[in-house]
């Protein structure tokens, strides 16, 4: 019986450190500018397979071998951060109203719908618990989520999940650093650029001397001047992070381009000649399978 309890443990520690050493060769990959390695990033979550958003949706993404996860930030009534990407509930659960105007407690009497808009038995987690069952498996992505920046870092901190989550915002260097500049060089930190924008050159060149590890680039029309700015993000030393998800984020570049119309090259290889070194799409299975034929994986 001793034996058999030792053999438990041991396979028990061999399990929990495997999983922190999958966490740590992440950030390694996200960091690293040797790698050829593309990043798949899920639009929150498998919500494919899985309600958008719900912890099942972020499992199912661990074990397919996602990177990363994005997802989204709202407060409770009484100041608790949960996932969920629109102002109210009333597209994504059985409920109404904005997340504000509900304690955590009286959101968990609601429950998620599926992509067919049935309800299931999935609850609105709280980012806390992402946190507890991606801890040292998978990287996250904060997007919508910038108003809780002191906020989410007290709950990194609390469950030393610090290396594995990328914070971004389509806000001006000089704004994240006033607002936020006693924590910013203790997280990730990732902003997001608009380069059909007149004013993108200078947003880019605001991070210069921060040198973020990469940059959301946006656009719905390519031009010239785009993919300059492409080059001036890797140039300044960043790497770049392309959107497969619609496309009026990629020129038309999408997802379902791709899948849909059977037109990879086009669209994920079109993104791949540009630079990508992170990709987030709405279609991490196939995303991945491709990546792993042009020998990115």
């Amino acid at each position: 019986m001793k034996r058999i309890t030792c053999m438990i443990f041991l396979l028990c520690t061999v399990f929990v450190l495997s999983a922190q050493e999958s966490a740590k060769t992440l950030v390694v990959d996200l960091k690293s500018h040797e790698t050829k390695k593309v990043l798949v990033v899920a639009h929150r979550g498998d919500w494919r397979n899985a309600p958008e958003n719900s912890l099942q949706a972020f499992q199912n993404c661990i074990a397919m071998g996602v990177d990363l996860i994005e997802i989204d930030l709202k407060m409770t009534k009484d100041n608790q951060l949960v996932i969920m990407h629109d102002n109210t509930i009333d597209r994504t659960t059985d409920g109404k109203g904005k997340v504000s105007d509900y304690t955590l407690a009286e959101l968990r009497k609601f429950h998620l719908k599926n992509g067919l808009g049935r309800v299931t038995f999935h609850p609105i987690p709280t980012l806390e618990e992402v946190l507890e069952l991606t801890k040292g498996k998978i990287l996250i992505n904060i997007d919508k989520g910038y108003d809780y920046f002191q906020e989410v870092y007290k709950l990194l901190v609390k469950t030393q999940t610090i290396d594995q989550v990328v914070i971004k915002s389509g806000y001006a260097y000089e704004k994240v650093k006033a607002e936020n500049e006693d924590v910013l060089d203790k997280v990730i930190y990732m902003p997001i650029v608009d380069l059909n924008n007149p004013d993108a050159e200078a947003f880019i060149e605001g991070y210069r001397q921060m040198k973020p590890v990469a940059m959301e680039c946006c656009f719905s029309e390519v031009t010239p001047e785009v993919l300059r700015l492409l080059q001036k993000v890797k140039d300044n030393g960043s790497k770049i992070w392309l959107n497969g998800l619609w496309p009026s984020l990629n020129g038309g570049h999408d997802d379902d381009r791709a899948v849909e119309l059977n037109q990879k090259d086009e669209s994920w290889g079109w993104l791949l000649e540009k630079g990508a070194s992170l990709i987030q799409t709405d279609r991490p299975v196939q995303l991945l399978q491709y990546l792993k034929e042009e020998g990115r994986r």
